[in-house]
C-alpha cells in the first residue's frame, strides 16, 4: 500500500514540474495564465519536495531534508485565497497583496533558524529533552490556524460569487472547479488537523504513518488542477480588460437599443457564439462593441430574458435542429446538448423543460406521434 501511495506522490510531483515547465517555456501560456495558479503549483512542488528527496535517497538519510517542505506551509493558504479571489472576483495583481506573504517569510526564517541551521548534535539534544517536539507542534499549530483562516476566506468568496453570478451559464465550469477544489483543500486540512491532535497526544508513530495521506492529498490536488488545465484551459486564463467602444461613455436611447437588438439577433443567427460552452456576457458585449451593463439592459428591456435564459434559448433551438440530423443516430440527448453548447446535463434538462414545457424525451415522442 505504501508503495502505491509513494508512486502517486511521485506522479503528482512530476505532473507539477511538467506544468511549471509548460508555463516557463511557453511565452503564450506563461503570459495568459493566472499567475497565482502558477505560484500555487510551485508551492505544492515545495510541499512535496522534502518527501520526494527523502524517499528517493538523493542525499544521505537526514530528517532535516523533509523540513524543506515546511516552507510551503504559510505560502499555501495565502496563495489559495489570492488565486480564488483573482479568478472569481476578477481582481488584478497589486503589490499590496504581497503583505499576505509576510507571515510566510517570518515563518520560513524561523524554520531555518530552529531546524536547518543548527548542528546535528544540537538537534539531537533538543530531541532528547522534548524541546524539538514542542517547537514542531507550535509551528504546525500556527500553520494550521493560518491556512484554515485563508481557506474560510476563500470559501466565503466562492459563496458570494455563486450567489451573485453562479446562475449564469458562463460560470458553470468555473463554479464546479472551485467547489471541488475548495472541498479537496478542506479535506486536506481536516486530515492535517486530525494528525496534529494524534501527534499531540503522544501517538507519534501513528502520526508519522498517517502523514503519508497528507502527501497524497497534495498530489491529488495537483492532478485535479492538471486535469482542468487540459480539459478547460480557458478557466485559468487572465483576459485582458475589454476596451469599451461605442456606448461606453453614453446611455443608450430606445433607438440605440432597437438597433443593438437587431445586431444581436444577426450575431446569434450567423456566428452562433452560444456554441462556445464557456461563453460569457463579457464576450457577447465585446462582439457588440458595448459593455456588460448595456448587454444586461438590452436583454432585460428589449428581450425580457437574462443572459442565462437568452443563451439557453438558442442552445435549445440548436439542440432540436441537431436532433433531426444524422448525428442524432450516434449521440445521446446529452451528447447533442453538448454539441449545442451545454456543459451540464441538469442545466440542459431544466432549460429544455422551461422553454419547451416538457422533457426532451416527451417532446420528441410527441413529434413522432
Amino acid at each position: 500500500m505504501e508503495t502505491i501511495l509513494n508512486q502517486l506522490v511521485y506522479f503528482g510531483f512530476l505532473q507539477a514540474l511538467f506544468l511549471l515547465g509548460i508555463y516557463a517555456f511557453s511565452e503564450k501560456n506563461g503570459k495568459s495564465m493566472n499567475g497565482y495558479l502558477i505560484f500555487l503549483i510551485g508551492v505544492l512542488v515545495i510541499g512535496l519536495s522534502g518527501r520526494v528527496i527523502n524517499a528517493l535517497e538523493i542525499f544521505p538519510p537526514n530528517r532535516r531534508f523533509i523540513t524543506v517542505s515546511e516552507f510551503a506551509n504559510l505560502l499555501f493558504g495565502a496563495t489559495v485565497y489570492l488565486f480564488t479571489k483573482s479568478s472569481l472576483l476578477k481582481t488584478r495583481f497589486s503589490y499590496k497583496e504581497l503583505v499576505h506573504y509576510l507571515p510566510a517569510l517570518v515563518y520560513s526564517s524561523a524554520i531555518c533558524m530552529l531546524f536547518i541551521f543548527p548542528s546535528n548534535a544540537e538537534i539531537r539534544e533538543r530531541y532528547k529533552d522534548g524541546g524539538l517536539f514542542e517547537h514542531v507542534l507550535t509551528f504546525i499549530g500556527f500553520a494550521l490556524i493560518f491556512n484554515i483562516a485563508y481557506w474560510i476566506a476563500s470559501v466565503l468568496i466562492f459563496l458570494k460569487f455563486k450567489k451573485e453570478l453562479g446562475n449564469e451559464l458562463s460560470y458553470v465550469v468555473k463554479t464546479r472547479f472551485f467547489r471541488n477544489f475548495l472541498i479537496a483543500i478542506g479535506l486536506c486540512l481536516a486530515f492535517w488537523v486530525s494528525f496534529y491532535f494524534i501527534s499531540m497526544f503522544g501517538f507519534e508513530m501513528i502520526e508519522r504513518n498517517a502523514r503519508n495521506y497528507i502527501w497524497v492529498s497534495i498530489a491529488l490536488i495537483i492532478l485535479y488542477i492538471t486535469y482542468y488545465t487540459i480539459k478547460e484551459p480557458e478557466l485559468f486564463r487572465v483576459k485582458e480588460k475589454l476596451v469599451q467602444k461605442k456606448y461606453s461613455q453614453s446611455k443608450l436611447t430606445n433607438a440605440d437599443l432597437n438597433q443593438l437588438k437587431a445586431r444581436l439577433d444577426q450575431l446569434m443567427e450567423e456566428r452562433k457564439p452560444y456554441l462556445n460552452r464557456n461563453l460569457m456576457k463579457a464576450d457577447l458585449a465585446e462582439m457588440l462593441g458595448v459593455n456588460n451593463p448595456e448587454v444586461a439592459r438590452l436583454l432585460n428591456e428589449q428581450i425580457g430574458m437574462n443572459f442565462f435564459e437568452y443563451v439557453n434559448y438558442f442552445r435549445i433551438r440548436e439542440f432540436i435542429e441537431l436532433a433531426k440530423t444524422e448525428k442524432a443516430k450516434t449521440l445521446t440527448f446529452f451528447g447533442l446538448a453538448q454539441e449545442a453548447g451545454f456543459n451540464s446535463k441538469t442545466t440542459f434538462n431544466k432549460s429544455f423543460k422551461k422553454i419547451m414545457g416538457t422533457s426532451p424525451s416527451e417532446y420528441f415522442a410527441q413529434e413522432i406521434n
